[in-house]
């Protein structure tokens, strides 16, 4: 079993900061990568962050993305936020599992951020 967990949302004013963390446990062999990605009430599923070097056009210059291998986790710092940025945030990780060749996609509960004052 392979799971992804996240962290850290919440309710903040516009202009703050969050940090969301995103963790993955279990029967794990090799995580290839963890990226973030947000979906608005009504809107579709998109990446925010992936690697360390892509961000949405949105969010450059706010949002860093960082990880860490050995804890299996990524990170979003989250910062200058906006209302516009009120969206549930989704960790998406490409796994290995322990008992597999081959890795598959996995995504995590996600976790409601919402900006507003």
């Amino acid at each position: 079993q392979v799971h992804l967990v996240e962290f850290g949302g919440g309710l903040v004013q516009p202009g703050g900061s969050l940090r969301l963390s995103c963790v993955a446990s279990g029967s794990i062999r090799r995580v290839d990568s963890m990226d973030w990605y947000r979906q608005a009430p009504g809107g579709q599923r998109e990446l925010v962050a992936g690697g360390n070097t892509y961000y949405a056009d949105s969010v450059k210059g706010r949002f860093t993305i960082s990880r860490d291998n050995a804890k299996r986790t990524v990170y979003l710092q989250m910062n200058s936020l906006k209302p516009e940025d009120t969206a549930v945030y989704f960790c998406n990780a490409q796994i290995v599992a322990a008992y597999m060749v081959t890795g598959r996609e996995y995504w995590g509960q996600g976790t409601q951020v919402t900006v507003s004052s």
